[in-house]
Order: C-alpha cells, then structure tokens, then sequence
C-alpha cells in the first residue's frame, strides 16, 4: 500500500523559518508520520467507501503454468550437506 499524497494550497511550515504558502505539494509516503486533522471535519461521512467494487472474473487459461517451477533443473535448495567436491 502507497501512502504518496497530494495536497492543494498547503501552508508549510519548516523548523526555524517563516511559514510559506504553496498552491500544491506532494509527499512521498515513507516520509509521512502522522496526519493531524481538525476536529470539526466530518470523518463518518467521508470515510465512507462508496466506489463501487471490480469484479474479479478470472478465466481458466490465467492459472496455467504456474506452480512446478523449471523441472529437472537445480533450484537451489539452500547451502546444501558435506564438504563439497574438494576442489
């Protein structure tokens, strides 16, 4: 999940420094700690998911291939036992 956001005419302000006003901003989300929001917005009706939900119809041709991995072919299996072939 991307936590990226995108603000319009946000008021920054920066440590030690006078607060600028910028008409938009975006933030990468690894840089977010925590949103502060007013009290009086009206979080039980904009936090209502109302979009409606995409049907995830899959055909029967998506499943083939899958799940064997290259046969007779070395896939690694870790460090392995013994000393090796003494080379």
């Amino acid at each position: 999940m991307q936590m990226n956001t995108h603000l319009k005419t946000v008021k920054m302000t920066m440590r030690n420094r006078d607060a600028q006003t910028l008409d938009s901003l975006s933030i990468r989300g690894n840089n977010i700690r925590y949103f502060v929001l007013p009290d009086a917005l009206p979080l039980d009706t904009l936090l209502v998911d109302d979009a409606p939900k995409p049907k995830g119809g899959r055909k029967k041709d998506d499943a083939r291939g899958r799940g064997r991995g290259a046969r007779g072919v070395d896939r690694g299996r870790g460090r392995g036992r013994g000393r090796g072939r003494g080379r």
